[in-house]
């Protein structure tokens, strides 16, 4: 039998760095947390920053239907996003494929990961954005 000693002091675990996906899965969950903040703008995309640490900055995103980003980047940002409901189409350049997104999936990005996210379905969407390093958006024609 293993025994220790009396004066033995245990050290808290050094915190674990959450990972994008499961800080944008984590919000995705508690709507309580950016329920207040979801707006749906007729004219453009509409997104809201939520958080902001020293980590990482968490962004609420709403589609509606033909709403769409330009084919862009995150130039060194890592990141993942979360489809919280409806189902958008995520274009990725590198692998020259399409990927339509459900209520629930997430995806995750490296640096330089060049992609191009759309509704294309009849009911609006909604999504939760996470990005390592501050969010930069750079686009391509």
């Amino acid at each position: 039998m293993f025994a220790v000693p009396e004066n033995t002091v245990a050290l808290a675990a050094a915190p674990t760095l959450k990972t994008p996906a499961r800080i944008a899965r984590e919000f995705a969950l508690d709507r309580d947390r950016w329920k207040r903040h979801l707006r749906y703008d007729p004219v453009e995309r509409f997104f809201t920053l939520l958080e902001r640490t020293d980590d990482h900055e968490v962004w609420l995103m709403s589609w509606l239907p033909g709403q769409s980003t330009d084919l862009h980047d995150h130039g060194s940002a890592t990141g993942a996003f979360t489809i919280v409901s409806g189902v958008l189409t995520e274009l990725v350049m590198r692998a020259n494929t399409t990927l339509e997104l459900q209520a629930g999936q997430s995806r995750v990005f490296a640096p330089h990961y060049v992609h191009q996210v759309s509704n294309n379905g009849a009911d609006p969407a909604v999504s939760i954005h996470v990005y390592r390093t501050t969010r930069e958006m750079r686009t391509y024609p």
